[in-house]
């Protein structure tokens, strides 16, 4: 048994994400959760988020049998880019500079060990 859990338009760029994402990929949910909460990032805060909700996706999902959390670990998680917001700055010399404001998609997939 599997679930998902998508957070899309985080404002936060997808690189920042993937050093997150990078640290709890294939672990445990519990261990993941740990990870993640004594993260120094600001991205872990997002992280988190989308974990719990998967875990939640997968104990409200109709056709499964009770799953305990202790049986549950990190499939699939990956970062897309979203959209980007392009502002101008003013430079010197009369020129422009392009600001990028990134955005990225999250993305979690929880199974279970049975």
């Amino acid at each position: 048994m599997e679930a998902r859990a998508v957070h899309k338009y985080i404002g936060s760029s997808p690189r920042k994400m993937r050093l997150v994402v990078d640290l709890i990929r294939g672990m445990p949910v519990n261990k993941a959760m740990e990870v993640l909460h004594f993260s120094t990032k600001h991205a872990s805060k997002d992280a988190v988020k989308v974990l719990r909700s998967a875990i939640a996706n997968l104990m409200n999902n109709d056709d499964s049998a009770p799953v305990e959390p202790e049986e549950l670990f990190i499939k699939e998680v990956y970062v897309n880019n979203g959209p980007m917001i392009k502002r101008i700055r003013p430079a010197p010399m009369g020129r422009a500079f392009r600001i990028r404001k990134r955005a990225c998609h999250l993305t979690i997939i929880v199974a279970s060990k049975v």
